[in-house]
């Protein structure tokens, strides 16, 4: 059955649901119309023809079509808005309503995708205690470590295991980045003559929710304001029960900047750190990232990537990263000289020119023949559109940088633009030649340069 027909199946069935929830003028008006064209991560992605009709679908149909979701049974638990020749979604932005946290989260970032060494068993259990029975046990849950260590596969695992276990609970992850930015908005908007409703909305957020987690905190060093709107986040929710979690790159005392009465609150829970890992850790690592790869990678090939390596994961993975590309691109099995004369070729390269999120864009635009503008904008050409996810893949499979890093250089997607744009290509390179085709070409542009 045609991958069309299947989205077809599910959505005559959640539509039937739909029409005994909301009134016929507007279903007839507005939802009958609406075209599935993809399903990601347990949600359904619907085409409105106009911006007109998805604004007023998110504002006022929101809730009773999420329930005919929910309600028809087929596996699904909430829906996005694609606006006809966008490649970008709709979200929920009712002043009043919950922002649907789940698009943010990486669903490979797992208890069970988590390699669990003796660097990080404690935290890992501490994590696993947490997403069983939320604001019961290690309230806050404070965890720090070093960079590329797991803090935030941790906390997307314990929020993807609390949605998956405890559908019910309202869970929100984010980064402190992004919690100071719409503080920040909510502010911009009070001084443009909106402040009560921007301010209530910011709260809303954040405070009606069962389980917060914010990643990498030592970001608000500094800054008194956001440190105030967060001490007071943290009170209503910890006075209620809610299960809050943080991240840092450092223990809650050496956080001299951030105001005692916040390092105190952390200090309260239960503090937790990711040590570096040992050699077996990191061989257990990257045999872990393979098998995700669908690469069966010897263990001698394994030991010669690890050793002299540093602790960051980010970096191990760059260079299996490395080897698996080389294999591809000599179309020869993985073995010990291949991944020598791999990551020796990588190491002349770098000295050339490091591989940068400006150099996949320069490969990208002069593969495509399109301008950098292009690239970055908002032009909803599809050969646009196409040229800019492949890039946004490129970027996550050759560097692996967060999510908001690779939104920021993308021209300001967000979170759920770039998982959108990483995991369809992933999927169209198992199907589709010319896809494959296209990114390794470019990925040989850049490697080349």
């Amino acid at each position: 059955m045609a991958e069309k027909e299947q989205f077809e199946i599910l959505w005559d069935k959640i539509r039937e649901r739909a029409q005994k929830l909301i009134s016929p003028m507007s279903f007839e008006t507005f939802i009958a119309g609406l075209e599935p064209v993809d399903v990601i991560n347990k949600r359904i992605f619907l085409k409105a023809s106009t911006e007109f009709a998805a604004d007023t679908i998110m504002q006022r149909h929101a809730e009773k079509l999420r329930e005919a979701v929910v309600s028809a049974d087929v596996g699904l638990v909430n829906f996005a808005l694609i606006v006809d020749g966008s490649d970008e979604y709709v979200l929920d932005e009712a002043p009043d309503a919950l922002e649907e946290v789940r698009i943010e989260l990486d669903k490979r970032f797992t208890f069970d995708s988590f390699v669990v060494g003796t660097s990080n068993k404690f935290v890992c259990a501490a994590a696993k205690s947490v997403a069983a029975a939320p604001g019961e046990n290690f309230n806050p849950l404070y965890i720090y470590g070093g960079s590329g260590l797991g803090k935030t596969h941790l906390l997307q695992a314990i929020a993807n295991e609390i949605g998956e276990k405890k559908p019910t609970l309202r869970v929100l992850y984010t980064t402190s980045e992004k919690f100071l930015n719409e503080y920040v908005d909510s502010i911009m908007d009070s001084k443009r003559g909106d402040g009560r409703e921007a301010s209530a909305r910011f709260r809303n957020r954040y405070r009606n929710v069962d389980v917060l987690l914010i990643d990498d905190i030592q970001s608000w060093a500094g800054k008194r304001g956001v440190q105030e709107e967060f001490f007071n986040t943290f009170n209503e929710l910890y006075s209620q029960n809610k299960q809050i979690v943080i991240s840092s790159d450092c223990h809650a005392k050496e956080l001299t900047t951030l105001e005692e009465r916040l390092r105190t609150r952390f200090e309260g829970g239960l503090i937790a750190d990711i040590q570096p890992p040992d050699l077996e850790t990191k061989v257990a690592i990257l045999k872990r990232k393979a098998l995700e790869k669908r690469y069966v990678v010897p263990d001698d090939v394994l030991s010669f990537l690890v050793k002299d390596s540093d602790s960051n994961v980010r970096t191990l993975e760059g260079r299996l990263n490395t080897v698996i590309f080389a294999s591809k691109l000599h179309e020869e099995p993985i073995s010990l000289k291949l991944a020598a004369t791999a990551l020796q070729e990588s190491i002349i390269s770098d000295e050339q020119e490091e591989v940068t999120p400006d150099a996949i864009i320069r490969a990208t635009c002069t593969y495509f023949s399109i301008s950098r503008e292009d690239l970055l904008g908002r032009k909803k050409l599809q050969e646009l559109v196409r040229a800019r996810q492949i890039c946004t893949y490129l970027m996550c499979d050759m560097l692996s940088l967060p999510l908001v890093t690779v939104g920021k250089e993308m021209g300001g997607k967000d979170h759920a633009t770039v998982i959108y744009s990483r995991d369809k290509i992933a999927e169209l390179m198992r199907v589709n030649d010319k896809i494959l085709k296209d990114v390794n070409d470019i990925k040989s542009a850049i490697l080349r340069q």
